[in-house]
């Protein structure tokens, strides 16, 4: 296999044809969602099919001082009934080779919700029930909840034997003190941000089919179907060429599925039983299968001269990970490289910890550690503004980086980044009308009728965020493309087989997207995800049409390649050639021949590898290093109308100015600005797992809540295309970054709105609570 480093510009080239990169072609899975067709996990079926279920703890701390299954395994219908001494295999998985979740729990629970027994019965029903009569015996134990005690006694305060913290990342950047005596303003503040959740509204599911000669058929929902593999494996003691992954419809993941959940219970049911084994999660079951966004409590002291340039920040972050690794020690590297954001500031102390408790367990979730250290930042931004008398945008076009600036870690932005322009972009955009109160569902607290407009406020807020895109930190990402080309009635056809998982993102559009462009044909068929052809690496950090749309560039390039050498060799043609339209021609456009001519019986059946530029570590005392592989920018304005005496808000407008190097698809990519800026509303205003004492307190979307169409603002959007040359297409990820700066712009414009009525604004948490406001206003 041949594996390509880099973006190359051949002279021979394809001129796009109908749907290619740049346009807007309609999904292929739309239509079928839109109409409630489409098949997701959930949907799957098989006869004879047998049901699993899952015992939880009760408990988020307790020992284990007995199991007793007898009653569940003598109840009719039931087929198997598991616990930890069942596992085949390795009793421990976790992502990036920390293997320390256990499958089932033994000796010990440390988080509530924690897996304990399986069940597998004829139907769903008999399951639940038959897993109601296991019978554990917990010698319950006070769980450790307050991550800042952990930073202060790491090993007496240890969930797990290896001690308290995950992972310390520190930055440092020239001297504090120098920076301290340059400054007119000194800020200093404590910030937080709650447990917000990826909410998809897919909840976990898959199939198992076992087969006679011992290997198991996995259909299931997933975001990286290779890592999935590389630890069910092991855990249920098979090899990898034993199991077969299949990539089955997908209700949504935004981090939340990077991790396993039901993928080896199902596989140990199946293979005790040798029968197929659906399980799927109810949205209650959901909350505790899963890994949330990472609550964190932050302390941000800047100084600053009296004209507004930034001359020194010491942070700290606390990242509290729950009783598992997970993520968590790539989230405190994203963390700790991003804490101050896109500003220029020569001296800096930042301490970022990721640290074990008994609350639930964190892990990825959309914007990865930047998101909590983007609302402290912006945050601290305005606080600056306010102190030096200077506007929010003008504090941060003073600060803002471009090419050439060194972000902390001393990485030098080698890409057009314009952020002053683009906040000025933004402050110019058209402002939303006063608002109307002769119609109360345009006033906060809607038809509740809980105003007629008296004591609302308008406010008005910003928000800039900056992000990682790809994987960082010397991991070497890349992704394979499988692409065949052939004669089929007629009429050439490229066949596009990728592992790559479609979350929502438009991923198998712009596969063919890129197919067509390079292969200059219309006819593009994309073969399901499955691990028969290479990884993909995740459908996570922004990085698939990056990763695996630059797998399949290369290998429809190699395709093309080949192509010319038949055309070259049949019909004998000079100089540079392209293909337009099912033809190949000369660069003059001579008609050379027909692609199917070229052909003929023949087939050109190539895979390709593509990685991206190398990143590196950072150094674990200096936090130096060229760690991240591409960087993106976004920026929004938030308004908003705050009850600010009854703590509402009904925000009214979230436009954005986002730089994405090149528009790929303007019809998903508005899409995925449109959907990062109301996840980022979320979390600025309504969601939030409560834990109290370990114990989540609302799992359910009743208790959870989240943006439904009502809370979703018109919003106005810049796109920007500032290529980045070391990128296919030289295109920027897209689907993280609205998803930072749209928090912190809504929680400035609350603020703002809260300071007209006379009050301090001081709200240094999301999400905002009515209190809050209140307290503030």
């Amino acid at each position: 296999m041949t594996t390509v480093r880099s973006t190359r510009f051949p002279q021979d080239v394809a001129v796009p044809g109908k749907g290619g990169v740049g346009e807007s072609p309609l999904r292929p899975d739309g239509t079928l969602k839109v109409k409630g067709e489409f098949a997701y996990t959930s949907d799957l079926w098989i006869d004879g099919m047998l049901w699993g279920a899952t015992l939880r703890s009760p408990h988020p701390r307790a020992k284990i001082v007995s199991i007793d299954t007898s009653k569940a395994a003598a109840m009719a219908g039931v087929h198997a009934v598991l616990t930890h001494e069942d596992v085949p295999g390795r009793k421990v998985y976790g992502l990036d080779h920390t293997w320390d979740q256990p499958v089932l729990a033994f000796d010990e629970v440390r988080h509530h919700g924690e897996p304990i027994a399986l069940v597998a019965a004829d139907h769903p029903e008999i399951a639940r029930r038959a897993m109601m009569t296991i019978e554990v015996e917990y010698e319950v134990l006070e769980p450790i909840t307050d991550p800042m005690a952990v930073i202060e006694d790491p090993v007496g305060l240890a969930v797990q034997g290896r001690g308290g913290i995950a992972r310390h990342q520190p930055v440092r950047m020239g001297d504090i003190n120098i920076g301290k005596t340059l400054s007119t303003v000194v800020i200093s503040e404590e910030f937080e941000v709650g447990i917000q959740d990826q909410a998809f509204l897919g909840p976990e599911s898959g199939l198992v089919i076992p087969n006679e000669d011992g290997t198991l058929d996995f259909y299931v929902a997933t975001q990286w179907l290779h890592w999935d593999l590389s630890q069910i494996g092991p855990c249920l003691g098979l090899e990898e060429d034993q199991i077969r992954m299949t990539m089955s419809g997908i209700g949504g993941a935004f981090g939340g599925r990077e991790d396993l959940s039901m993928q080896i219970h199902a596989g140990m049911l199946a293979m005790h039983t040798g029968k197929p084994v659906k399980m799927m999660y109810n949205r209650q079951e959901s909350f505790f299968g899963h890994v949330h966004r990472h609550p964190a409590k932050m302390r941000y002291e800047y100084g600053a001269t009296a004209t507004g340039k930034i001359t020194y920040a010491k942070v700290l972050i606390v990242l509290d990970g729950g009783a598992y690794t997970s993520a968590t020690q790539n989230v405190v590297g994203n963390a700790s490289s991003l804490a101050v954001g896109p500003y220029e500031i020569p001296h800096l102390e930042i301490d970022v910890y990721g640290v074990y408790t008994n609350n639930p367990v964190c892990g990825a979730m959309r914007g990865f550690g930047a998101v909590q250290a983007c609302f402290a930042h912006e945050s601290m931004m305005d606080k600056l503004a306010e102190a030096l008398d200077l506007s929010p945008v003008a504090i941060r076009q003073i600060n803002a980086v471009s090419m050439g600036s060194k972000l902390a870690t001393g990485q030098v932005i080698w890409a057009p980044m314009p952020m002053a322009e683009m906040l000025q972009t933004a402050s110019e955009l058209e402002l939303p009308d006063a608002v109307d109160t002769s119609d109360i569902r345009n006033l906060p607290g809607g038809a509740s009728q809980t105003t007629h407009g008296e004591g609302v406020y308008r406010g008005i807020g910003y928000g800039v965020g900056i992000k990682n895109i790809c994987f960082s930190e010397g991991f070497d990402d890349y992704s394979t493309a499988h692409v065949r080309l052939e004669v089929i009635g007629g009429e050439p056809v490229a066949l596009v087989h990728t592992a790559g998982a479609e979350v929502g993102q438009g991923l198998k559009t712009v596969e063919a997207q890129i197919a067509r462009t390079e292969l200059g044909l219309e006819r593009v068929v994309i073969h399901p995800s499955d691990n028969t052809v290479g990884s993909a690496g995740s459908s996570s950090a922004s990085r698939q049409t990056y990763m695996t749309g630059g797998a399949v560039m290369v290998a429809c390039q190699a395709v093309r390649d080949e192509l010319f050498k038949m055309a070259r060799k049949k019909f004998g043609p000079v100089g540079f050639l392209e293909v337009e339209g099912g033809k190949v021609m000369t660069k003059t456009g001579e008609f050379v021949a027909a692609i199917a001519d070229v052909l003929g019986d023949e087939v050109i059946d190539l895979t390709r590898e593509y990685h991206h530029q190398a990143s590196g570590r950072m150094h674990p005392e200096t936090g130096q290093g060229d760690s991240h592989t591409q960087l993106a920018l976004c920026v929004h304005r938030a308004v908003v109308e705050v009850d600010t005496e009854l703590g509402l808000v009904k925000v009214v407008a979230l436009d954005a100015v986002q730089d994405v190097g090149k528009i790929m698809n303007r019809l998903s990519l508005e899409g995925q600005i449109h959907g990062g800026s109301i996840q980022g509303l979320g979390l600025a205003v309504m969601e939030e797992i409560q834990v109290t004492n370990g114990k989540v307190r609302n799992p359910s979307f009743t208790d959870y809540l989240i943006p439904t169409i009502l809370d979703t603002p018109p919003q106005k959007l810049e796109i920007l295309e500032n290529p980045d040359p070391r990128a296919p297409y030289g295109l920027r990820g897209a689907g993280e970054p609205p998803t930072l700066s749209s928090t912190p712009a809504i929680a400035a414009a609350i603020r703002d709105a809260c300071r007209k009525r006379g009050g301090t604004g001081n709200i240094n948490r999301v999400p905002v609570r009515p209190e809050d406001i209140i307290r503030n206003s």
